[in-house]
């Protein structure tokens, strides 16, 4: 082992040891894990000199990218394992139309926010609409992690079909969000066919495709396993899991279809099977799902110049200011048939906070060629902090103001 890989195995094994301890603290004050690691990236020195005269960053671009794919396939298949079926039937369709149409229609209602603004006069930023688009598509996503870490005093004392609905349209948004962020990367590049009619069919090919092959590479998934059952242990049935998402995944990115959607439901398949015990896979995937997500949020925060994030915050802010808008537009239109209360709806307003997906585009907009794509770590970095600093803290008192905590 030459000198410069153990530097890195050192380096990056002291960071996540600390995470680890970070987010066990954040657990413990009642807070996102998400917000220490950050910080923990953004006050580490990414340019540590490995070679004399040769200083590489600790972490490039392209690096941190991988890193973010795999991340987030880990975390929606973990998050998949544990969805019972059960609990979000009810809610499924309000959920898939939240998820789906809700999010398309924020994505381009942010667009259009972003084209006003760049319109102003006297603001010296040249805004097109790939950008423009981009930026909405980056921002559309929900992510229920972070709001289920801010409502934890509540614990179990929240509605059920609430806490559900927020889970499971998390989970579904997030395809949503990857293929406009996507499109609007293809039209940055020059690829004029990216426009139009085929922006619509390439959302739904990937939606199709990326759910088709999530269940059924989950139902295979089900039968090879529930076969290794009876004569292999945890151990064994994690790394067949592991082999068959790696599997599944890369077939369907290559076939055309949203990866990270299979993985969601292969896992919603897998978690919910009466074949095997889904708990042996769940205590693995658990341990692989949170290793994922403390190394992306380290990422981010390693690959963002803090300076940046700072210079960010004004933009963050009328963005933000113009999420929470549009959410609250959503939600009335998509939810008010669908047997929530105003209250519901209001704590489901307040509960689009962003998390791991922006995270993620942003920095594969970093790490491709469009012009503009440096500038989204950070203002991407600067929308998720202030939405948890700003919106996040505000749900338990909101939840218990509106009467929807019951005693305990």
């Amino acid at each position: 082992m030459n000198s410069t890989l153990a530097l890195l195995l050192a380096i990056f094994g002291a960071l996540l040891l600390v995470a680890a301890f970070l987010d066990q603290i954040a657990e413990r004050i009642r807070v996102p894990g998400i917000l220490l690691v950050l910080l923990l990236g953004l006050l580490t020195d990414n340019n540590i000199q490995s070679v004399p005269g040769q200083p590489p960053p600790l972490l490039s671009l392209h690096q941190a990218d991988q890193v973010a794919q795999v991340a987030l396939v880990l975390v929606l298949f973990f998050g998949g394992l544990t969805t019972n079926w059960a609990e979000i039937r009810p809610v499924l369709a309000a959920s898939a139309r939240l998820a789906t149409l809700g999010s398309g229609l924020t994505a381009l209602l942010m667009m259009a926010l972003v084209l006003l603004l760049g319109s102003i006069p006297g603001l010296q930023i040249t805004l097109t609409v790939p950008l423009a688009l981009f930026v909405g598509a980056m921002l559309c996503s929900t992510d229920a992690s972070a709001v289920m870490a801010l409502l934890r005093p509540l614990a179990d004392r929240l509605p059920a079909r609430l806490v559900s609905l927020i889970e499971c349209e998390s989970a579904f948004n997030d395809p949503v969000a990857v293929v406009l962020s996507g499109v609007a990367m293809a039209m940055a590049s020059g690829n004029e066919s990216a426009t139009g009619a085929t922006l619509v069919i390439e959302v739904m090919r990937q939606f199709l495709l990326g759910g088709l092959l999530g269940f059924l590479g989950g139902t295979l998934a089900r039968q090879v396993l529930a076969q290794r059952d009876r004569h292999a242990g945890s151990s064994q049935l994690a790394v067949l899991s592991l082999a068959v998402l790696a599997l599944l995944v890369g077939a369907t990115q290559l076939l055309g279809g949203s990866g990270i959607l299979a993985a969601y439901v292969a896992g919603l398949v897998l978690g919910n099977s009466s074949e095997f015990d889904p708990a042996m896979l769940e205590v693995a995937h658990g341990g692989f799902a949170k290793m994922a997500e403390l190394l992306l949020f380290l990422c981010m925060g390693l690959v963002v110049d803090p300076e940046q994030a700072v210079l960010a915050v004004g933009w963050a802010l009328v963005l933000l200011v113009g999420l929470q808008l549009v959410r609250w537009l959503m939600v009335q239109s998509m939810l008010w048939r669908a047997g929530f209360d105003r209250a519901e709806r209001l704590l489901i307003t307040l509960a689009g906070l962003r998390g791991a997906v922006p995270i993620a585009i942003a920095i594969q907009a970093a790490a491709g060629s469009t012009p503009w794509g440096q500038a989204m770590p950070a203002l991407a970095l600067a929308v998720v902090l202030l939405g948890l600093l700003l919106q996040g803290f505000a749900l338990v008192p909101m939840a218990r103001r509106l009467g929807l905590a019951s005693p305990g």
